[in-house]
């Protein structure tokens, strides 16, 4: 239990006592609706936003919250009815730094809350908030360019990419994984993993400024090609089936022709888009490559993928504990390199 008070701001009166009493394990609840201009209450623990986004009203609301609380490490929970990449930007751009399906129950949403506020610290939670806001509206943007046909706009990445580094440097990897991970977006937590366990591998490596963007930025971008597969298959809870799997496995070859048709050059990072899911034994895809034709970035990015595969959490499977996970990289014989797989084992302990 928390001292300080938290907001629940709601225009759902059926779900909203059942929120509260969830919230009131966390710290004391206070219920508002959209009329609130926030100019009465002070710092508040954390807020809560149950919020239809298509209203005006909610609009305002949540505008008045975020001028208010401009600057202040203050995590801000916000609910979606549609967790679209547009319903998400709109969101974070009102203040969320939680997105959140409506859906949730409601435990779901308060230990998410609880999640934030444990970490809530004034200069390094307000970096990793800020860091997995800015590289998330590069991903996301991304992603729907992709998605649409549009060009992709690869400087919208560049721009998220000294905000990661600073989070995991300065706010520590931990942190970075437990705000990544309260996000339900499969495709969109994923990637802000692998580039927080890229930013933070590189970092142990002692890469060069210049090595430490190239390989974020390939870790960020690595999936793209997961705009173009179905979202039944994208989203299935569960295992796929061959015929699913054939299909998701040309996300690899897709995110390559995606980057490439956008004008991108940076060879490492096509390599690595395309390549990610190759093997040192020559097992994996697209192109079934083996040995020293794998390269080193690949090389690295793949532990990273892998990990950030095993550890995530969804809906329908627990997270697997980073030691278990560990382990089944280091069971991976004559797949990954061990000499990699160890240093990266020291890297995220």
């Amino acid at each position: 239990m928390h001292e300080g008070v938290i907001i629940l701001v709601t225009d759902r009166p059926d779900r909203s006592a059942d929120l509260a009493a969830a919230l009131r394990q966390v710290g004391t609840c206070e219920v508002v609706g959209t009329d609130e201009r926030w100019t009465a209450i002070g710092a508040p623990l954390g807020i809560v936003s149950d919020l239809t986004l298509t209203r005006p009203e909610a609009v305002q609301c949540l505008k008045a919250l975020e001028a208010r609380y401009r600057g202040q490490p203050l995590p801000v929970i916000g609910l979606l009815r549609r967790a679209t990449p547009d319903a998400l930007r709109h969101a974070k751009s009102l203040g969320a730094t939680v997105c959140l399906p409506a859906y949730v129950p409601p435990q779901s949403v308060a230990a998410a809350l609880a999640n934030q506020i444990e970490h809530t610290c004034p200069l390094s939670e307000r970096l990793v908030v800020h860091g997995v806001a800015r590289a998330g509206e590069a991903l996301t943007g991304l992603l729907a360019e992709a998605r649409a046909g549009s060009p992709i706009r690869m400087e919208a990445v560049e721009a998220g990419l000294d905000p990661i580094l600073t989070a995991v440097q300065e706010g520590g990897l931990a942190r970075w994984l437990d705000t990544v991970w309260t996000h339900d977006d499969a495709t969109y937590q994923h990637c802000l993993l692998v580039a927080g366990l890229a930013a933070q591998f590189s970092l142990h490596l002692g890469f060069r400024q210049a090595d430490r963007h190239r390989f974020v930025r390939a870790a960020l971008v690595h999936d793209v090609g997961k705009a173009r597969i179905p979202l039944p298959i994208l989203n299935k809870p569960g295992r796929l089936d061959p015929d699913e799997t054939a299909v998701m496995r040309t996300h690899a070859a897709l995110g390559y022709d995606i980057l490439k048709a956008g004008g991108e050059c940076d060879e490492l990072t096509l390599d690595a888009v395309r390549h990610h899911h190759e093997m040192l034994d020559g097992s994996g895809y697209p192109d079934g490559l083996s040995g020293a034709a794998v390269s080193d970035t690949v090389r690295l990015l793949t532990i990273c993928d892998i990990y950030a595969a095993l550890t995530e959490r969804r809906p329908y499977k627990a997270p697997m504990p980073a030691a278990e996970a560990m382990g089944v990289l280091q069971g991976m014989h004559g797949k990954l390199e061990a000499r990699l797989v160890e240093t990266f084992g020291k890297a995220v302990a």
